[in-house]
């Protein structure tokens, strides 16, 4: 699958003009047109609405252009990605923006044009959308193509099952993306994480079979710059442990890896881009199973960190591994370090699918945060490390607690116990859902990356690039 632009290199008479009109301008473009498109337009009954699509033929019954609705203020409050949509119901054929579009990002439209020929098709063949998009002058097509290449990796990654994507195919797939940067991959695998003062992603990961043997996957890019070390939740598939999940609940547990997932998404962009700083990625891949080595609630484990953490939930498994990984992590005191992961149910209850809560207690994080994710489509919401709330994570055997009784904050007590890992360093968490349940226009139903591109376009403000 190639999501890029249409190439026009050696021919561009095939190419069709398309104008894309606004529900409130339609009138006046129609008026603008000469009386045939007039009459065109009129016996087929075209209307403005989001994705309509209309190609207009000349004298001899060939298609001189197209115009497809762009949708109302209603549409453009309660979705994303409307060039998408257009992408997705015009014929097959090439086609190049023919006006201004009447709202939204030039740049952040044609991603949501190319991502709207994603498709899955690994175990089934599927049928790609065949509308091919030129690249408009004022738009950057490597910056485009590549930002559409890493959400794809991310959406390839979340959408293959535990039974392809397991700890080692992650580590493969890693290497794979290592390979194409010219990136250093380092890896420590089963009990070398215990001599390597791993436990806890050692423990999480004990009870699955040795070819899937837990692991922690790092990968440095970049000589000059800034330090930023990205942090993705590597759980392959999550059973719940011992702890063991009901049916219903471990369906879409192939998705537990999302977090290391969107890094290695947004790993991809930047280096594609070139951006000046220095890159790490760490990733503890592991899978939380059942055997008579797995851990159990009531446990007490002592973690990189030193901090002691009573396990009373063997499903609340992310931050342990997460813990492991953030330790390492600031022991480089990166100049901003960010975790990923799909960690707690409570995040899904507060905001749903769609949006992608984060913590951090940096201001000039949030400030390009809110603003470039406005930009480009990329919605986040920030919540509050709450410190109050400490003391919900502190039992009365050991430092921390995984999975504080009562259920209340969820999504909040899980981050409070990553930020004791992350030993006040420059820190962001995202607690992001990793799923698309319902398709959307360039969002497919299944494996969907969060906040990634939010904090791409947030870098340059954040790390003074």
């Amino acid at each position: 699958m190639s999501l890029k632009f249409a190439d026009t290199s050696a021919d561009t008479s095939d190419v069709l003009p398309l104008f894309v009109v606004a529900a409130d301008g339609f009138e006046d473009w129609l008026a603008s047109q000469p009386d045939a498109t007039r009459t065109w337009v009129a016996a087929s009954g075209c209307k403005p609405a989001l994705g309509r699509a209309l190609l207009v033929p000349n004298a001899q019954g060939i298609p001189q252009m197209a115009v497809a609705g762009y949708g109302d203020a209603t549409t453009r409050a309660r979705g994303r990605f409307p060039l998408a949509a257009i992408a997705a119901t015009l014929p097959s054929g090439t086609y190049a923006l023919a006006n201004d579009l009447p709202w939204g990002d030039l740049e952040t439209e044609c991603v949501g044009w190319l991502l709207a020929g994603y498709i899955f098709d690994r175990y089934k063949k599927k049928s790609a959308s065949g509308a091919h998009l030129v690249c408009p002058d004022a738009i950057d097509a490597t910056r485009v193509e590549a930002i559409a290449a890493g959400e794809a990796l991310t959406r390839d990654l979340i959408n293959t099952p535990a039974s392809d994507m397991g700890p080692q195919d992650l580590e493969a797939a890693t290497r794979a993306l290592a390979t194409d940067f010219d990136a250093s991959l380092s890896v420590i695998t089963g009990d070398a994480l215990l001599d390597q003062n791993f436990p806890m992603i050692h423990t999480v990961g004990r009870a699955a079979a040795p070819h899937r043997a837990p692991r922690l996957l790092d990968l440095t890019w970049g000589e000059a710059g800034p330090t930023l070390t990205l942090v993705g939740k590597g759980v392959c598939f999550d059973t719940g442990g011992l702890n063991l999940k009901p049916g219903g609940s471990m369906g879409l547990m192939k998705k537990d890896m999302g977090g290391a997932a969107t890094v290695l998404g947004l790993a991809h962009m930047i280096m594609a881009l070139n951006l000046p700083l220095r890159l790490r990625v760490l990733i503890p891949a592991v899978e939380n199973s059942v055997s008579a080595d797995s851990f159990r609630p009531g446990d007490v484990l002592t973690s990189r960190a030193g901090m002691s953490v009573e396990i009373n939930n063997t499903d609340a498994e992310g931050r342990l591994v997460l813990a492991d990984a953030l330790a390492l992590a600031s022991e480089d005191t990166p100049d901003l370090l960010i975790s990923m992961a799909t960690l707690t149910g409570a995040a899904r209850v507060a905001v749903g699918p769609d949006l992608s809560p984060y913590y951090t207690d940096d201001i000039s994080v949030v400030s390009a945060l809110e603003t470039a994710a406005s930009d480009v489509s990329d919605p986040v919401w920030r919540m509050p490390f709450w410190t109050p709330y400490e003391q919900m994570i502190e039992p009365a055997i050991a430092d921390l607690d995984n999975a504080p009784a009562g259920g209340f904050a969820g999504s909040i007590t899980a981050a409070l116990f990553l930020r004791r890992f992350a030993a006040d360093q420059r820190y962001a968490h995202f607690d992001i859902y990793g799923w698309n349940p319902s398709p959307a226009p360039a969002r497919p139903k299944g494996g969907v990356g969060m906040g990634a591109r939010a904090i791409l376009n947030a870098l340059p403000q954040a790390l003074d690039l």
